[in-house]
């Protein structure tokens, strides 16, 4: 399914459907609608995007693999709901086996971010969250896909992105 990249695309895909997306900002949206997320599309606070094929994110998604994007803390902003978050934190899954904390929404448990000791004033954003669906295709695609050796045998590699096994370090 391709979207028009001329224009913004806001399928219903939320209770609210009130996102929105500029030319340096964008929201990302719990499926009810109870949380919102701004963020930046590019520049300094939008660190990375990539895929990641790691067990613990086949298991926090129940997918079997995790499309992502990084913000620099400094940049993401609460629009509404924060105090909507329950926390989950943990370091016996992660890769890294550092603590890492996801926040979920309390009312539908959409996973809107995580933080992680590996990632300091990071947080890592959801890509299905996103409001425009335009930007998974475009700002937003995935750079990097790391964990190769866990994608599925059924997938392919995300086209364009750098191939890493584990984290890449």
């Amino acid at each position: 399914m391709g979207y028009d990249l001329t224009k913004q695309n806001f399928p219903l895909a939320n209770q609210t459907h009130d996102g929105w997306s500029t030319e340096t900002e964008a929201t990302a949206t719990c499926f009810c609608g109870a949380v919102q997320l701004a963020f930046p599309t590019q520049g300094d606070g939008l660190v990375t995007t990539f895929v990641c094929n790691c067990s613990d994110c086949h298991k926090i998604s129940s997918s079997m693999f995790c499309s992502n994007f990084i913000v620099k803390d400094s940049h993401l902003k609460h629009l509404r709901g924060q105090e909507n978050l329950t926390a989950f934190a943990q370091k016996k899954t992660p890769a890294s086996l550092k603590l890492m904390t996801n926040y979920f929404c309390k009312t539908c448990g959409t996973l809107l971010y995580r933080v992680g000791e590996s990632w300091p004033e990071q947080s890592i954003l959801r890509i299905g969250t996103v409001d425009d669906f335009t930007l998974m295709e475009t700002k937003l695609k995935p750079q990097v896909e790391f964990f190769t050796e866990g994608r599925a045998g059924w997938l392919c590699a995300v086209d364009g992105a750098k191939q890493l096994k584990g984290m890449g370090n």
